[in-house]
C-alpha cells in the first residue's frame, strides 16, 4: 500500500495530465458524438421535401375555401403546438452591397404588402422570409424567396406577388420605415414572437395546408406555422447566405406578366386588391357589373355602367393602400351623379351584408367616401389609427384624438 502510495506521489503529475485527457476525449465523445448525429438527423432528402405541404413547389397556397368568419373561427379554435414557437438564430449576411440593397428592397415590400405599417406585423413577416432562406426546402435568397413560385400561374408563395398587388405605390414614410426594419433583420434582430416559423397566412383565411403544419404563433391578424417533426426544426437549416440575390425589380416584371386563371383569384379573399368592391348594395337589388347585390334582395339584373343608380360599396383595404389611392379608386367606383357612398374596412370579416350599418360595423370602419352630389362636396374620412397624417380628407370623428 505504501509502495502503491509512493508511486502515485511520484507520477501525480502524469496522472493529472492523463485524467485531463481521459475527460477530454469523453467529452469529445459525448458532444462531438451527439453534434454528428446531430447533423445526420437533420439531413433531409429530396424526396422529403417535395412532399412537404405548401412547399416551394406547391400549387394554390394561396386559396382558402372558406369564408372569413368560418376561417376566423376554425382558426381560432385550433390551439397553439406545446413547446413554444422556438428560437431562430441571427441571420448572417454574407453578401455584396448590391445584395444587401436588393435583400432589403424585397424585405420591405413583401413586409408592407403583406402585413401593413404595423412593426410588430413587419417584423414577423420578414422573420419568416429569413427563415426561408435557410431552410433547404426554399430558395437560399431573400428576393429568391419572396417571388418563389411567381412565375408560375398558381404557384405564389406570397400573395401579393401574384393579385395585384405589385403594382401598387407606397409612402416614403413607410418604405423608410420598412427599410430600417429590414436593415435591422438583415443584420441579426430576431424577432422572437415567431421563433423559427416558415409558414403564416392571415386569420381570416384557412389554407388546406395550415391543418398540416403546426401553430406556433399569433401576431396581429397572422397566424404562424411551421413543418411538423424535425424538417420543422432549426436543425435542417443548413443553408448559408451568400448573397447572389436576383433582380427584385425584374422578378416583379416577370411574376405580372404571367397570366393567372380566374378560379386563382376568386379564392384570393381581399378582391379589392385588383379594384373591385366586395359588395355593392343598391335600393332596388340590382347590381353594377363586379359587385354583389344585396343578399336580401330578389334575383338582382345587371345594371348599365351609367345607369345613375344610388349605390353604396364596401370593400376591404389595407393600412399600406396609399389614401390618396383609396380615394381615388373610390371616385371610379362612384362616377355619375346619383348618390354614392364607399365605405372600407380592414377586417373582411367586419364588412356587412347589408345596410344600415351597424354599431359594430360603424366602430371597424377604416375609410369612408360620399361622393360630391348637387352642390355638396366630396365628403372623405379615414380611420387616423391606421393612416397617420393621410394627407387628403379629416380622421373619422371617433379617431380624432
Amino acid at each position: 500500500m505504501a509502495g502503491d502510495s509512493s508511486l502515485f506521489r511520484d507520477n501525480a503529475p502524469l496522472f493529472g495530465v492523463g485524467l485531463v485527457l481521459v475527460l477530454a476525449f469523453t467529452a469529445l465523445a459525448h458532444f462531438g458524438g451527439g453534434q454528428v448525429a446531430a447533423d445526420r438527423r437533420a439531413e433531409v432528402a429530396p424526396a422529403d421535401i417535395a412532399a412537404l405541404p405548401a412547399g416551394a413547389d406547391a400549387d394554390n397556397t394561396i386559396v382558402s375555401t372558406l369564408d372569413p368568419t368560418d376561417a376566423r373561427a376554425r382558426n381560432a379554435a385550433v390551439p397553439l403546438t406545446a413547446g413554444g414557437p422556438g428560437v431562430a438564430p441571427p441571420f448572417r449576411f454574407g453578401g455584396s452591397a448590391t445584395d444587401r440593397d436588393r435583400a432589403r428592397r424585397c424585405l420591405a415590400l413583401a413586409a408592407m404588402a403583406e402585413a401593413g405599417a404595423g412593426d410588430a406585423d413587419q417584423r414577423a413577416v420578414m422573420q419568416v422570409i429569413l427563415n426561408r432562406s435557410r431552410h433547404p426546402a426554399f430558395a437560399s435568397t431573400v428576393c429568391g424567396v419572396v417571388f418563389q413560385g411567381s412565375e408560375r400561374p398558381t404557384g405564389c408563395q406570397f400573395t401579393f406577388t401574384c393579385d395585384g398587388s405589385l403594382g401598387r405605390g407606397y409612402s416614403s414614410a413607410l418604405w423608410n420605415a420598412a427599410n430600417r426594419r429590414a436593415d435591422e433583420a438583415l443584420g441579426g434582430y430576431v424577432h422572437a414572437p415567431v421563433g423559427n416559423a416558415t409558414h403564416y397566412h392571415a386569420d381570416y383565411v384557412y389554407p388546406w395546408w395550415s391543418p398540416k403544419l403546426d401553430k406556433i404563433a399569433v401576431v396581429g391578424p397572422h397566424v404562424f406555422l411551421r413543418w411538423r417533426g424535425n424538417i420543422g426544426s432549426t436543425g435542417v437549416w443548413r443553408q448559408r447566405y451568400t448573397g447572389g440575390e436576383p433582380d427584385p425589380f425584374a422578378l416583379s416584371e416577370r411574376a405580372q406578366e404571367v397570366e393567372r386563371p380566374q378560379e386563382l383569384l376568386e379564392g384570393i379573399p381581399l378582391v379589392t386588391e385588383r379594384g373591385a368592391p366586395l359588395r355593392t348594395i343598391t335600393p332596388t337589388g340590382r347590381r353594377r357589373p363586379g359587385g354583389e347585390a344585396d343578399r336580401g334582395a330578389p334575383e338582382p339584373e345587371e345594371a348599365p355602367a351609367d345607369d345613375p343608380l344610388p349605390s353604396v360599396h364596401f370593400e376591404v383595404v389595407s393600412p399600406a393602400d396609399p389614401p390618396q389611392a383609396l380615394v381615388d379608386r373610390a371616385r371610379r367606383l362612384c362616377p355619375g351623379k346619383a348618390y354614392c357612398q364607399v365605405y372600407g374596412w380592414d377586417d373582411p370579416g367586419a364588412v356587412p351584408e347589408r345596410l344600415p350599418l351597424s354599431p359594430a360595423a360603424r366602430g371597424a370602419l377604416r375609410f369612408s367616401f360620399l361622393a360630391a352630389r348637387n352642390s355638396n362636396r366630396e365628403a372623405i374620412y379615414f380611420d387616423c389609427r391606421m393612416f397617420a397624417s393621410p394627407g387628403v380628407g379629416s380622421c373619422l370623428p371617433r379617431a380624432r384624438n
